[in-house]
């Protein structure tokens, strides 16, 4: 699983001209599904994300989590994280298709929830317009192939 964390000041989601989900302070994040994922990555790349110190303490230093921070999520389902560009055309095939990829989305929003999130989202599936006033800007990558590693 892949998650393209951005700190912002705010973001939001426009579906059909309608806009359907906004935050303020927090972090968009733009989740991508693999093939192979299970439960077990969604459940590891949701600590992640909740765990992430990427505020700015007293000092300006990055040290606050994103709890102590009073910051907002807003999560949009992004298969395109696993495109293959070994050629100028982008192939998807890495990417879990929609009945793997969506319970294992809506578990992330689901374990960011109970950890007392306000959890904002799009529409899986969806045409999105996803705007954000980047933050810094910060941007961290969460791959839970690195993870593994650690």
């Amino acid at each position: 699983m892949r998650a393209v964390v951005t700190r912002v000041l705010s973001a939001s989601v426009t579906i059909d001209g309608k806009k359907v989900s906004e935050i303020g302070n927090g972090f968009l994040v733009l989740l991508g599904v693999h093939n192979d994922d299970t439960e077990a990555e969604a459940i590891k790349v949701a600590d992640r994300i909740c765990g992430l110190r990427v505020f700015e303490d007293e000092n300006g230093k990055m040290n606050i989590g994103p709890a102590d921070a009073g910051a907002k999520l807003l999560i949009v389902s992004q298969f395109t994280l696993y495109a293959d560009v070994s050629s100028r055309r982008p192939g998807f095939t890495e990417a879990a298709k929609p009945p793997i990829s969506e319970p294992l989305y809506e578990l992330v929003v689901s374990e960011c929830r109970k950890k007392g999130f306000e959890v904002q989202t799009g529409e899986f599936g969806a045409d999105m317009k996803v705007e954000s006033i980047n933050d810094g800007p910060v941007t961290i990558l969460i791959d839970t192939d690195n993870l593994k590693k650690k």
